[in-house]
Parts: C-alpha cells; sequence; structure tokens
C-alpha cells in the first residue's frame, strides 16, 4: 500500500471522525470510488487509533478524571465524578461490544459494506439528526449525565455498526434528544468514542498479530500517526464551531451525498 494512499486514508479518517457524516462510510467508499484495493478492516481501525488518541489528548482532563475513577471503581465505590464518568462510560460501550462481537462471529461485517447500505443510512439517519438537534432542548451539560442517559446512547451507538450511521452522528443525535446542549452532545459523544475503539482496536489487533502480518501492522501504524494529526486539527475546529453552529450543514452534506450515493448502487 503506497504511502500517497495511507495518507489520504488517514486524512479522511481524521477530517471525518468527530463530524456526524460517518467516517466508516467514507472510508469504504474510498476505494470504491478510486478503484484501488480496498484498505481493509486493520487500516480502518489503526486510523481510528490515531483518531483515538488524539481525543485522549484533546479531552485529557476529563480522561484522567475518569482513569483516576476507575480505581475507585476496582474498590465498588462510585462516589467521585470520575468514578461516575468511568462507570457511565463502561455502561454506554457494553451494548456495541456485544453487537460488535455477534457481527463479526456471525460474518456479517464484510457484507454490510455496501455503497447501497451506506446511501440509506447517510440519508436516513441524516434527516433523524436535523429532527433531534431541532426539537431536542439544551437543558443538560455534561455533568448532567445520568445512567439512563447513558444505556440510551450506548442503544444508540450500537446502530452505528450500520456503515454510513456515523457513531459520532447517531450518540449526538440521542444526546441531542435527551436535552443536551450541541457542545456537551459532542463532547459526550467523543468520551464514549474511546472505550469503543479501544474494544474494536484489541479485536482486530489480534487478528493481525495472529496472521503475523507485519507490513500491515507496519502501514497501520504510519495510517494512525497521519490519522492523529489531522483528527486533532479537525476536533479543534469542530468544538470551537459548535459553540456558534448547529448541526444543519452536516445533515445537509449527508442529504446531498446519501442521494448520490444511493443514484451510484442502484444505476
Amino acid at each position: 500500500m503506497s504511502l500517497y494512499y495511507l495518507l489520504i486514508a488517514a486524512v479522511i479518517q481524521g477530517i471525518t471522525e468527530f463530524l456526524p457524516i460517518s467516517s466508516s462510510g467514507h472510508l469504504i467508499l474510498l476505494p470504491a470510488l478510486s478503484g484501488a484495493q480496498d484498505q481493509g478492516l486493520a487500516i480502518d481501525v489503526a486510523v481510528h487509533v490515531g483518531t483515538l488518541l488524539a481525543v485522549i489528548l484533546y479531552f485529557w482532563r476529563d480522561v484522567r478524571s475518569a482513569l483516576v475513577g476507575l480505581g475507585r471503581l476496582a474498590r465498588g465505590k462510585v462516589d467521585t465524578p470520575g468514578a461516575m464518568l468511568a462507570f457511565l462510560l463502561m455502561i454506554s460501550t457494553v451494548p456495541v461490544m456485544i453487537v460488535g462481537l455477534a457481527i463479526k462471529l456471525a460474518g456479517l461485517d464484510e457484507a454490510m459494506r455496501s455503497v447501497a447500505v451506506i446511501g440509506w443510512a447517510m440519508l436516513g439517519f441524516g434527516i433523524v439528526l436535523y429532527w433531534a438537534d431541532r426539537t431536542g432542548a439544551t437543558t443538560k451539560a455534561k455533568d448532567d449525565w445520568t445512567l439512563k442517559d447513558a444505556v440510551a446512547m450506548g442503544l444508540a451507538q450500537v446502530i452505528a455498526l450500520i456503515p454510513g450511521t456515523s457513531r459520532s452522528g447517531i450518540t449526538i443525535t440521542a444526546a441531542r434528544k435527551l436535552g443536551y446542549d450541541r457542545e456537551s452532545a459532542a463532547t459526550l459523544s467523543m468520551l464514549m468514542s474511546i472505550p469503543t475503539i479501544i474494544a474494536s482496536g484489541v479485536l482486530l489487533g489480534a487478528d493481525v498479530v495472529g496472521q503475523a502480518n507485519w507490513a500491515l501492522a507496519r502501514d497501520g501504524g504510519i495510517a494512525a500517526a497521519f490519522a492523529f494529526v489531522a483528527a486533532l486539527l479537525s476536533l479543534k475546529l469542530m468544538m470551537k464551531l459548535l459553540k456558534s453552529v448547529d448541526f444543519t450543514p452536516y445533515v445537509i452534506y449527508r442529504i446531498i451525498f446519501g442521494l448520490f450515493l444511493l443514484w451510484w448502487a442502484y444505476s
């Protein structure tokens, strides 16, 4: 795999991971649109790991609080904000881990990677995001996150296993409908990505090591580094814009792109 192709894949991941427009959908479409060989799930996860590092760095204060809170959880105590955050992140991750593993074991993950599926998900869940953003209240902040809301957002995250849905998009949609303001909805969504990406990275990483495919691991490392830089810059810009811009521009993009993909898939 050429360095140029890895760079393109990493930049696409870095830019789209934190926007509600489906980074996975764009990565799946990259080989279809370019005519190149599919970069495969290993590279997909590698660039996700790069964005994971960017999220940890950007939200380090929250991440550090949750890490300290894990120590309290290990002793069976949920008596600090950090312990509660760690607990809620764990709870919100359980559904997608169970369903994701089931899909992988059933061999359905590759079957879902089609242009038509991405097009319908891009279009449909874009409209749902618009509805939630327009009708959702703005009465809650990220510190108001509750067990009930974490479960609801965790169940919503399962839907993101459908390519084109957007993990950030569907969790932001759920958070907005639950009444969280836009910046808090995005922050909770990004924090939820941390355990989810770690789980998927460990799962696929075990496959790569088992195959002893060190060339693929090397390419993955390069892609992760590129994705880290692009993701950090994208994340800073997105969080700044959320102070004054709603999610309508992303919805418009999803509708246009989704319609294009459906035309392409069925023409």
